[in-house]
């Protein structure tokens, strides 16, 4: 079998080097520039490619395509791939057709990559033998390559399931939704939801997926969709006969038995985390891990990096990292979260924002805005009514600075910055770490 991997990042590499152990015929290409550690591994291993091109007719004449998630679905080879009829499959679809391990499949708007490693840290906490990766961590593929695990916790994208076609998870779970990527998908809110959707389509009544309740695109879509699989609500607005809620001031999960544990021994800050914590709760259940070891899981799990991530606490001024908030909505939960007058640290490239979502959080929460970007105007327009301190900056260390002579004690600094971080940083990771260090400077 002829198998061609479109990208040469962590999933292409990684799906190759899952092709060349099961004695596939394989070729990678590359439209940019492949990263040299990756180019090593592709040599080390004696797999053929390509970079700054893709050969046409090596490509067409594959049986199938392997595609990694930064690929655009609208590219012309992949338009080409699809209309001669030739498999096309994403690294997570190809690397479960290779193993038998039970998967835990976690996909939504916000929230996939804290409950994926919460998942990941109960399970692992409970001695079992279980791997991370999708939208996360190493490559899933080259994880079935190489290891052996009995489990899987994946993130998983709405690009990753666009090109999925028996991929079925023994528990699948979707969080939220709200409009995000929609140029992508037809500026179609609809299109995005179903997208996510297809996370359940494959699977069936001896499988599980665990959904939200108050969410009103998932209720609407799950009564127009034929799912097959069964199906576990979580609420934090009402009370379930099954499944996950939140009742004074605990979260509650009934199963076969119930689990319930206070919200404030939850390691994870914030109402989100709540739902969060309830979803990755009902999940540990389904796979029959004790209460005991569940509650022990979630007051000890570590927050992720850039995700509401607390950087340190100085002259009494707390300042947190949320540099992965790249969309209002995500923003909306960090606000949310806030308990003190916050100093918050807002801006870079604009993804079509609509601020009125939190537009009440700011009047309530908000004692100053620092804009960071390179051109901040929509944000300055938006807010120079509702709030009197709005300061324009265009480098970490301008923003870190004026966050930090406007911050009295007993405030929060924030850094969620709503937008893309592409205008002055290489990534989202790029940008919470120089917040983290321009915060640490001089103390």
């Amino acid at each position: 079998m002829k198998v061609v991997i479109l990208g040469g990042g962590e999933s292409g590499v990684g799906a190759a080097i899952l092709a060349k152990t099961k004695g596939l015929e394989v070729f990678l290409s590359d439209k940019g520039e492949i990263k040299e550690n990756y180019k090593q591994i592709l040599l080390e291993n004696d797999i053929e490619f390509e970079e700054k091109n893709h050969n046409e007719e090596r490509i067409l004449a594959a049986d199938w395509v392997i595609k990694s998630p930064g690929v655009p679905k609208k590219a012309e080879m992949v338009q080409k791939i699809k209309a001669k009829g030739i498999r096309l499959s994403s690294e997570i679809e190809f690397g479960a057709e290779f193993t038998n391990a039970k998967i835990i499949a976690i996909t939504g708007s916000n929230g996939k990559t804290t409950t994926t490693s919460l998942i990941y840290h109960i399970l692992k906490n409970d001695n079992l033998n279980v791997g991370l990766g999708g939208n996360i961590g190493k490559s899933f593929a080259l994880q079935v390559a190489q290891e052996n695990y009995d489990y899987y916790a994946l993130e998983v994208s709405s690009f990753q399931l666009d090109d999925i076609q028996k991929f079925r998870p023994y528990i699948s779970l979707l969080l939220n939704l709200s409009p995000d990527h929609l140029d992508q998908y037809n500026y179609n809110y609809e299109e995005y939801a179903l997208a996510k959707f297809r996370i359940a389509e494959n699977q069936e009544n001896d499988n599980y997926f665990i959904y939200n309740k108050d969410d009103e695109m998932s209720q609407k879509l799950l009564q127009e969709l034929d799912l097959r699989v069964k199906q576990i609500p979580f609420s934090m607005k009402e009370k379930l006969e099954e499944g996950g809620y939140t009742e004074e001031e605990k979260i509650v999960v009934k199963l076969h038995d119930e689990f319930s544990m206070k919200i404030e021994d939850l390691s994870l800050m914030g109402t989100h985390n709540v739902a969060n914590s309830l979803a990755a709760s009902i999940a540990s259940k389904l796979l029959n891990i004790s209460n005991e070891s569940i509650r022990n899981s979630l007051m000890t799990f570590q927050a992720v990096e850039h995700r509401l991530e607390g950087v340190a606490e100085i002259n009494g001024v707390k300042f947190i990292n949320d540099s992965k908030a790249t969309n209002v909505n995500a923003t909306y939960y960090a606000l949310e979260s806030m308990k003190t007058p916050t100093v918050w640290i807002v801006g870079g490239t604009d993804k079509g924002n609509d601020y009125t979502e939190i537009e009440d959080l700011v009047k309530r929460k908000v004692k100053a805005i620092i804009c960071l970007g390179l051109d901040n105007t929509k944000i300055i327009d938006f807010f120079k009514d509702k709030k009197q301190i709005i300061i324009d900056t265009s480098s970490m260390e301008d923003a870190v600075k004026a966050a930090k002579s406007i911050a009295e004690k007993g405030d929060t600094v924030l850094l969620s910055p709503c937008c893309a971080s592409f205008d002055l940083f290489n990534s989202y990771e790029h940008r919470g770490q120089l917040f983290k260090e321009e915060v640490l400077k001089n103390n």
